[in-house]
């Protein structure tokens, strides 16, 4: 799931900051790419089409991969699979590691490869048992940390908006709220690079969402009034809230001291429907077993009575998803260099 659009969600936010600047086209006549875009060329991605790693080949091979193989043999081709694309996605490395750099710190060729590689593994490991959460029966442990927060919101009998980021796997944990609250959960993604992939995602989270998950794409015109009226009857959004969409609103934060701009959607939905912005994070702890992170609520006030009540609840957010980076490293799913 990625972030949601704010253009709709926004309405009648007044809060004007500078924008992020859009990255580059992939190539002549195609679609800008979000700020965060994985670090892949163009001209590749045009020329394998379907076979690139963005394309629904990779998807569908992966999710046919874990149907068939056995569970304990896994990680034999897990393995595999990170050291192929580990040493062939050479500018998507050298994304990682200097992104790690900010929380890390510098270090020696050796050991920045060893962060790379590491980051890399878990992110197969989070992949592969996003397919196996959608696509099998097995089983899964997930523990809640600030479960006492979650009883009181869902106790209030409002709605209220998740909001996290590219760490851990949220994928496996978003199911959650549906399954425990039996609440429907409007999940926002960011439309796929290939629309057959998206289409492939959709199906799947249809299937295992039992009519309680909705999945939204960005894309939609009608996304922020959707998810307003949803959280006025009392269901529960879900989305991310750590990467702009291109030309969307932001407002310029730091992350490890260095410039990072958050998108204004989820704290200016969040003010529009007078509901909390609660950060929640999915940490991969071992093989299925994961450990979600409620966080406090940000209330975001009125603009009548705080001008700055969306910029401080990012400020908020910004301070949360620091603390996740800086907790688990390894699982901060950033493609694209940041900074430098």
């Amino acid at each position: 799931m990625r972030p949601a659009s704010e253009a709709q969600a926004a309405r009648g936010e007044r809060t004007r900051r500078p924008q992020a600047p859009p990255a580059p086209p992939a190539g002549p006549g195609a679609p800008e790419r979000p700020p965060h875009a994985p670090e892949t060329g163009g001209w590749v991605r045009r020329l394998l089409g379907p076979f690139h790693v963005t394309g629904v080949f990779w998807y569908r091979f992966h999710g046919w991969g874990v149907r068939i193989w056995p569970s304990s043999q896994m990680w034999m081709v897990v393995t595999a699979f990170t050291t192929f694309f580990f040493l062939n996605l050479i500018r998507i490395r050298s994304a990682v590691g200097d992104n790690l750099e900010a929380v890390l710190g510098r270090c020696g060729w050796p050991r920045r490869q060893l962060r790379i590689y590491r980051t890399m593994f878990t992110f197969a490991w989070c992949l592969t048992e996003r397919y196996e959460r959608l696509q099998t029966a097995r089983p899964f442990q997930l523990r809640a940390d600030g479960l006492e927060r979650w009883t009181e919101l869902c106790g209030s009998g409002g709605g209220f908006i998740l909001v996290t980021a590219h760490v851990g796997n949220w994928e496996v944990g978003s199911l959650f709220p549906a399954t425990a609250e039996m609440r429907p959960v409007h999940v926002v993604r960011e439309p796929e690079s290939d629309p057959r992939a998206q289409a492939y995602i959709a199906e799947l989270v249809r299937k295992q969402g039992g009519g309680l998950y909705i999945t939204h794409f960005a894309e939609d015109p009608r996304l922020g009034m959707l998810l307003l009226d949803a959280l006025r009857r009392g269901e529960i959004v879900a989305l991310q809230g750590d990467r702009p969409r291109t030309g969307g609103r932001v407002v310029n934060l730091t992350l490890f001291g260095r410039p990072f701009p958050l998108p204004v959607g989820p704290a200016a939905l969040a003010r529009a429907a007078g509901v909390p912005l609660v950060p929640v994070f999915v940490f991969r702890e071992g093989r299925r077993r994961y450990r979600v992170d409620i966080r406090p609520p940000i209330l975001v006030p009125s603009a009548a009575k705080s001008p700055a009540g969306v910029e401080d609840a990012l400020r908020r957010f910004a301070a949360e998803l620091e603390r996740a980076i800086a907790s688990k490293p390894h699982q901060w799913f950033c493609f694209r260099r940041l900074w430098g």
